[in-house]
């Protein structure tokens, strides 16, 4: 879905002499909301689209094709947001009229956003990843609507969980498993599961570049994986995306990450974070990845957080026990 640059460039001014997406509003754009912002821009994107016709291939215009995203699209999406935890989101959000993205941005982050640790687990080998993100294209990380949780997909782990997790030095844990992943759009009719592991002899000679003690180096790549019928972790996290009136018409996102335990299915920490766009100079005003996040710990990274709650058993650099 990556788009052709140039192709774009000239829809967004245009076809036969038609002012730039977005200038037909004037000097009242100013007081735009992102919402009404990305409407409009789509709307005057939209119709330049319908007015040329696309070399075969050309993905100028997908963007168009995105819908927002359904949070319960799948099992895993049905069971993160069927958790209960001990403190849940108002349903009121607490939004008043005439504020400002500003102005509730910094209110959800002050009544909302933070870390909340019930309890903290010494000596983890493990931990099962529940529900797995999927890396964003351009086109939904420049969509208002088309992520679940943009907050999640700028500070989550997305990509080679296996390296933040297990991979020395930054990985901490003795194995990470997750559901085996199967491509976009295609239904899973079975649960297999993939096991990430530490295995010295995995693959002999091949190094990974990481940092000790803020230093790069080079050390070896010890991560093997296998298919497995059963996890056997006894923890685990998920993640959700936080959707209510006001937020995103504000270029507000918020998603919560939940850690648990699988034996009993009690929520021993959640992680609550919001994320602004809305201000960039591109066709829809949104991109995610430069947003502005919350709370002030809210730069931390997910794998962070998790290693603070679910403390894995000390390890040298090497994977041996100290």
């Amino acid at each position: 879905m990556r788009a052709t640059g140039w192709t774009r460039w000239l829809l967004m001014l245009g076809l036969g002499g038609l002012l730039i997406a977005g200038c037909a509003a004037g000097l009242s754009a100013r007081d735009e909301t992102p919402g009404q912002r990305f409407d409009r821009e789509m709307k005057v994107f939209a119709e330049n689209c319908a007015k040329t016709k696309l070399k075969p291939n050309d993905t100028a215009c997908d963007i168009l094709k995105l819908k927002p995203a359904d949070p319960l699209a799948t099992e895993e999406g049905r069971f993160a947001h069927s958790l209960k935890i001990p403190n849940p989101v108002p349903e009121d959000s607490g939004y008043k009229p005439g504020m400002t993205p500003e102005q509730y941005f910094d209110h959800l982050c002050k009544t909302e956003a933070g870390e909340f640790i019930y309890k903290t687990v010494e000596n983890v080998e493990g931990l099962y990843m529940m529900r797995l993100r999927e890396q964003a294209l351009d086109d939904e990380l420049s969509h208002l609507y088309a992520l679940e949780d943009p907050y999640g997909q700028v500070l989550g782990v997305v990509r080679h969980p296996q390296d933040t997790y297990v991979q020395p030095a930054l990985g901490k844990y003795d194995f990470l498993e997750m559901l085996l992943s199967v491509p976009r759009k295609v239904a899973r009719t079975t649960s297999i599961y993939k096991r990430y592991y530490r295995d010295e002899n995995a693959h002999p000679g091949k190094k990974y570049q990481t940092a000790i003690d803020g230093r790069g180096v080079f050390v070896p790549y010890i991560v093997a994986e296998a298919e497995v019928a059963t996890p056997k972790s006894r923890y685990g996290y998920t993640w959700r995306g936080i959707s209510r009136s006001h937020d995103r018409e504000s270029g507000i996102a918020g998603g919560e990450v939940v850690i648990l335990d699988l034996q009993t299915n009690e929520v021993i920490a959640v992680r609550r974070g919001y994320i602004r766009s809305g201000w960039m100079k591109n066709l829809t005003g949104i991109w995610w990845l430069t947003g502005q996040v919350c709370p002030i710990s809210g730069g931390k990274q997910e794998h962070v957080f998790i290693k603070d709650v679910l403390k894995p058993t000390p390890r040298s650099v090497t994977g041996k026990e100290k």
